[in-house]
């Protein structure tokens, strides 16, 4: 890295994480879907307090959950105290607003003013047209719950088709897509699906711990999410 830093991989608890300048945490989870518990997000603040570490949570999948389990953002179980902490959120999701860059921090506020300096100097402006879009998809609710139910429902018919054939569902508790595995190479899933039209990302993109894994997006039409359980049943 040009900056001098170094990445480490770490396991989920925190208790385990090496000192570190910055600790980057996901959740919900790409691609895997999965939510980090109370305890563990608990754990996460603990460690950037003890160690004066910057923590920040990447909460762009917060509102998708796929059941009953609701995903929490860090900044909700501080205290009131977001020292330390940072949530990142993106429109592309919440909103459907991709393409236009539109996103936003929330936190610890001596980190965003250094932020704001940084974006001066590098021409980081967000345009105003799309600083107005993101102020009106903001204040809206609805358009995000409408959201969320259709991923719920695309999830719906498409996870029962890939037990049928084989795949076991893991996490994937929030976001846009499934991730499940057949217990074989990530590539011979892939083909497979391909072979029926349906294309899908192999979890190996993500990481050699993927290698068994694929990740399926959900975010093909209602039609076309029909259309692919139907086909994955009609092969079996």
């Amino acid at each position: 890295m040009i900056h001098g830093s170094k990445a480490t991989e770490v396991e989920i608890d925190a208790a385990t994480w090496p000192d570190s300048d910055m600790a980057w945490i996901n959740s919900p989870s790409n691609p895997t879907g999965r939510i980090h518990s109370e305890a563990e997000l608990i754990s996460c603040i603990k460690y950037a307090r003890e160690k004066n570490s910057l923590l920040v949570s990447d909460e762009c999948y917060i509102n998708f959950p796929a059941g009953d389990m609701k995903p929490l953002s860090i900044l909700k179980l501080a205290a009131g105290n977001n020292k330390n902490l940072l949530a990142v959120h993106s429109l592309s999701k919440r909103s459907n607003l991709a393409g236009y860059r539109a996103a936003l921090i929330v936190g610890d506020t001596q980190v965003i003013a250094e932020i704001r300096e940084v974006r001066k100097h590098a021409g980081m402006m967000v345009p105003l047209p799309v600083q107005r879009a993101m102020t009106v998809a903001l204040k809206d609710e609805k358009h995000v719950q409408e959201q969320a139910e259709r991923y719920r429902n695309r999830r719906k018919q498409l996870v029962p088709a890939l037990e049928s054939a084989g795949f076991k569902v893991d996490y994937s508790d929030a976001g846009l897509y499934i991730w499940c595995t057949r217990n074989e190479k990530d590539w011979d899933s892939v083909s497979w699906l391909a072979d029926l039209g349906i294309v899908a990302t192999p979890g190996s993109f993500y990481g050699p711990d993927g290698a068994k894994h694929i990740r399926i997006a959900l975010t093909a039409t209602d039609l076309q999410i029909s259309d692919a359980a139907a086909r994955i049943l009609s092969a079996l």
